[in-house]
């Protein structure tokens, strides 16, 4: 009788050591499987997050107005402003001649601002491109700054050797309508460089030509006061004409044919008629003044005439 009792206690201890082991197992088991579902949920999450923050900063890329087409001879950037996302480009140069010209450069930064703080005035199909400094190492030179700045950073109004890049060219030289190693400006020699784009800057700039195609560009200069038309050898061509006319009337710019006050080669807006683009010059009266309100005007002119 005494054996009997023992063994039912043994089986009955035997049963609860055994519940409880397999309570703890399942316990266990159940914490783990939490765990593991945890951890694919956390992953999930930061993929999600990661994914988040990518698909931002493509937005934030697409979205900025600005691109870089090149670089100068010292490593500046060469900087595009894009406003409007139709099919027809305008594009507006400053600076080709660097500190020695500095408000055609000033006059390119105030259509920047004009233009972020009016982005309405552009037509559904029309898209506005500005590159304010295409030479930038000859604006640094004067101003000390890379990028935006204003009439009271400029240290000299007129320094001559700032309008070349910092290999000796004169930008404005260097490009293939009649090009010459040996040009001329007003009756100093100037270099234009060993070939036509043998520049970075010049390079840049065509580039984004070949590659953008725009309908019309305007480069500014100083300093003559006027509007030019563009032409390589084979005369105006209708639209240049016309866009010559349009921005001249608006502004109160004189128009005129051609430049002719000195003989010129490798011209920008010259370059540009022989590829087929109608393109002018718009010249300051002087080298401190950007003629902003005449400017504004001819700008939207410029616009209105291109929109549907």
């Amino acid at each position: 009788m005494k054996n009997t009792i023992i063994i039912a206690l043994v089986v009955i201890l035997l049963g609860i050591g055994g519940y409880f082991l397999l309570s703890k197992s399942s316990d266990t088991s159940y914490q783990e499987q939490n765990n593991s579902d945890q951890t694919v949920e956390d992953s999930n999450t930061n993929d999600q997050i990661v994914e988040d923050v990518n698909n931002q900063q493509e937005e934030m890329i697409v979205n900025k107005p600005l691109s870089i087409i090149g670089k100068s001879v010292e490593g500046r950037d060469i900087k595009a402003y894009h406003y409007g996302t139709g099919d027809t480009e305008l594009l507006f140069v400053g600076g080709i001649h660097g500190g020695y010209s500095w408000n055609t450069s000033l006059v390119a930064y105030q259509l920047v601002d004009y233009l972020e703080k009016n982005p309405s005035i552009i037509p559904q199909n029309v898209k506005v491109t500005i590159v304010p400094a295409l030479n930038p190492d000859g604006l640094y030179e004067v101003t000390g700054m890379d990028g935006e700045f204003t009439a009271s950073d400029v240290s000299a109004s007129q320094k001559a050797s700032a309008r070349f890049n910092e290999n000796d060219v004169d930008l404005n030289r260097n490009f293939a309508c009649n090009w010459q190693s040996a040009a001329k400006w007003q009756s100093k020699d100037v270099s234009g460089g060993s070939s036509a784009f043998s520049e970075p800057e010049s390079a840049a700039i065509k580039n984004y030509v070949d590659g953008a195609s725009p309908d019309a560009v305007v480069v500014w200069y100083a300093s003559a006061g006027g509007v030019f038309s563009s032409s390589c050898n084979n005369g105006v061509s209708q639209e240049t004409a016309a866009i010559t006319n349009v921005f001249a009337d608006a502004s109160g710019y004189k128009a005129y044919e051609e430049f002719d006050a000195y003989e010129i080669t490798g011209d920008m807006v010259n370059w540009l008629a022989s590829e087929g683009i109608p393109g002018i010059s718009v010249l300051l009266f002087d080298h401190q003044s950007t003629e902003w309100s005449k400017n504004r005007a001819g700008i939207e002119a410029l616009i209105n005439y291109y929109s549907n």
